[in-house]
């Protein structure tokens, strides 16, 4: 089978979520070949093998970490150029969107973004248009790039060998315009990343002030869920930004979407529109969130999400 290249999206060496959903969509494409790059491999290595890497490409240079974004697509334009894979898989990440266009420029390729699937013939599945439009699109020159959205699909594991090739670039003057020279790490609560959690309970402008995002959190942790808000929630200040669902903000596809007190504009839903099901909780019935939801309650918020609380705990 051709082979896929996966870019893998790992935090020294703590692979992410969305890199198992890509090993797991790059089998039913071909052979899964896992694009490991900066430190940490030897912490990798088992959970890449575990969901189906039959080869890993291993660059611990520590130089290629010193660089912003250029140093990961010069090493897969590299990677492209010798072994011609069938197609090349990255997280739809701000950084990994980023990586897919560089690669793209340097191989003259065609590159798709935020597809939630691909079939076997490469056709990618995308939603456009704040989620009205579902469009099917393929690469028409050079090697598919593909940026697939986290939690569009199930990870499987199908362990594999994920026989390791040390691998190395050297990198152009033009990678190295913009150095690393720091990073910080953001304090980790116990609730899961945004973009990778299998359920997201958000709040909006209903919610009415950043005090009350208590009910919604508590009905997150009640579900072992992340928190989301939407940008009128943001912009009010009662919400960190990190947490914007929506097109300026991060998009999900969870298994499960609970929305309270959101209205459901059009670039809210373009963000969590792909979700597996969909809750909307607003006592506005013509809100348009509803004619996205799966399941809608007509209520106050602050009455219905207390007592779904409740009644999860009571179950627990």
């Amino acid at each position: 089978m051709a082979e896929i290249l996966v870019l893998v999206d790992h935090a020294d060496g703590a692979v992410k979520k969305v890199t198992l959903e890509l090993l797991t969509k790059a089998r039913a494409l071909g052979t899964p070949s896992a694009v490991f790059i900066g430190a940490g491999y030897d912490k990798a290595a088992e959970k890449l093998a575990e969901y189906g890497a039959a080869k890993a490409y291993v660059a611990e240079d520590a130089e290629l970490d010193g660089y912003v974004t250029a140093p990961k697509a010069e090493l897969l334009a590299k990677l492209v150029a010798e072994h011609a894979p069938a197609a090349v898989l990255v997280p739809a990440t701000a950084e990994g969107k980023e990586v897919a266009a560089r690669l793209a420029i340097k191989t003259g390729s065609g590159v798709l973004t935020d597809a939630v699937d691909v079939s076997a013939d490469l056709v990618a599945e995308q939603s456009i248009f704040g989620g009205s439009t579902v469009a099917h699109s393929k690469v028409a020159k050079g090697t598919p790039i593909i940026a697939m959205r986290p939690n569009a699909t199930a990870p499987e594991a199908a362990p594999a060998t994920a026989e390791r090739v040390d691998v190395s670039v050297e990198l152009t003057d033009a990678a190295k315009l913009a150095k690393v020279v720091e990073k910080v790490v953001l304090p980790k609560g116990d609730r899961p990343e945004l973009t990778e959690a299998s359920i997201v309970v958000s709040g909006g402008r209903g919610v009415g002030s950043g005090e009350n995002f208590a009910v919604i959190e508590k009905l997150a942790d009640a579900l072992g869920a992340a928190v989301g808000a939407s940008r009128a929630a943001v912009d009010a200040g009662w919400y960190p930004h990190q947490a914007q669902v929506g097109q300026t903000g991060k998009t999900v596809s969870p298994q499960l979407y609970i929305a309270a007190g959101i209205s459901g504009a059009i670039q809210h839903r373009a963000g969590m529109q792909t979700s597996k099901t969909i809750v909307a909780i607003n006592k506005d019935e013509e809100a348009p969130i509803f004619e996205l939801a799966d399941y809608g309650v007509i209520g106050d918020l602050f009455k219905v999400v207390p007592q779904v609380t409740d009644e999860i705990l009571k179950r627990k």
